[in-house]
């Protein structure tokens, strides 16, 4: 009896050699895509991916449904990225995606979505408020382990100061610009398409990305999603460089469309749009900037655990 046992285990164990584990433990099929659509503060090549339904052209024939839930936070993506409701976090802020890894998450960055040092400003009202040096002992709004949080760090840095020296009050930017504007703020931290009202409203920059932070965004997938369907992160990759492709042959239009999605004027985002670099290949500055990222949440209490910033890279083949 013994032997006939050990014939079926050698067997079996041939046979799985041969043709491949079980069914089983196949990936399985994928009738949903989550992928977040966060089109401010000018996030184009989300917006055209939406309004040109590149990404239903791309899985619709396959009966895959694409859902695009709204989110404004690093936080509010991952929590919805580890709880399975989306697959991609199509626009997060480098210093989400490094925190979000440290503690954890599953994820992986698989492009660059933009960079825009420009397009992030630390902005005030008050004539006497000149240059950064004046922020000492003044309230200062805006939202906490951001892209913007670090460049207000950066520029008290420079000028010999720490964020001890100011009062920093955690707040997300469209309440931050609301608190500028009703003078509740001596500064707020305000990016792309919401400096445009505050400047209306009589708020002016005294600094910005350019030459302290990169204002790197990217592009990440559920670490167990590319597992399991590499093949398509690969075409989500492919739709969004059609965005990208479709920005650069039809300018006008793709203006036209950003108009008419975020409600800001042609001239305002034909103003905005030279602060961004969109190319989407992760470089080995990219790279330089994740880490950079890591020492200031390391270095401000936000992290405590910090990784390897290469391992947080997904591979797409």
């Amino acid at each position: 009896m013994k032997k006939i046992i050990v014939c079926l285990s050698i067997i079996v164990i041939g046979l799985v050699f041969v043709f491949g584990p079980s069914p089983v433990h196949a990936a399985a099929k994928v009738d949903k895509i989550g992928i977040t659509y966060v089109k401010l503060p000018l996030n184009v090549p989300a917006i055209l991916a939406k309004r040109l339904g590149l990404f239903e052209k791309e899985f619709g024939p396959d009966r895959i449904t694409i859902q695009r839930p709204e989110m404004d936070t690093g936080s509010q993506q991952m929590q919805a990225l580890a709880a399975g409701s989306i697959q991609f976090a199509s626009v997060l802020g480098s210093d989400s995606a490094v925190l979000a890894k440290a503690n954890g998450a599953d994820l992986k960055v698989i492009a660059t979505f933009s960079r825009a040092p420009g397009a992030f400003s630390i902005m005030v009202k008050n004539p006497a408020i000149k240059k950064i040096a004046d922020l000492k002992g003044k309230t200062i709004v805006g939202p906490k382990g951001t892209v913007l949080h670090h460049l207000l760090v950066a520029a008290l840095k420079r000028e010999g100061l720490t964020a001890t020296d100011v009062k920093f009050v955690n707040m997300t930017v469209p309440q931050a610009q609301a608190a500028l504007i009703s003078d509740s703020a001596d500064a707020a931290l305000i990016a792309g398409s919401f400096l445009v009202p505050a400047e209306a409203a009589g708020a002016r920059v005294i600094a910005n990305g350019n030459g302290l932070v990169s204002g790197l965004t990217v592009v990440a997938v559920s670490g167990a999603f590319l597992r399991d369907h590499p093949d398509l992160v690969k075409r989500y990759l492919k739709v969004h460089n059609q965005a990208l492709e479709y920005m650069k042959k039809n300018p006008a239009e793709s203006i036209r469309i950003i108009a008419e999605e975020t409600q800001i004027t042609e001239t305002d985002i034909k103003k905005m749009l030279p602060w961004y670099d969109f190319s989407s290949n992760i470089t080995a500055r990219d790279l330089a900037d994740l880490a950079v990222t890591q020492t200031f949440l390391k270095e401000n209490d936000m992290l405590t655990d910090t990784i390897d910033i290469k391992d947080m890279i997904g591979v797409v083949r």
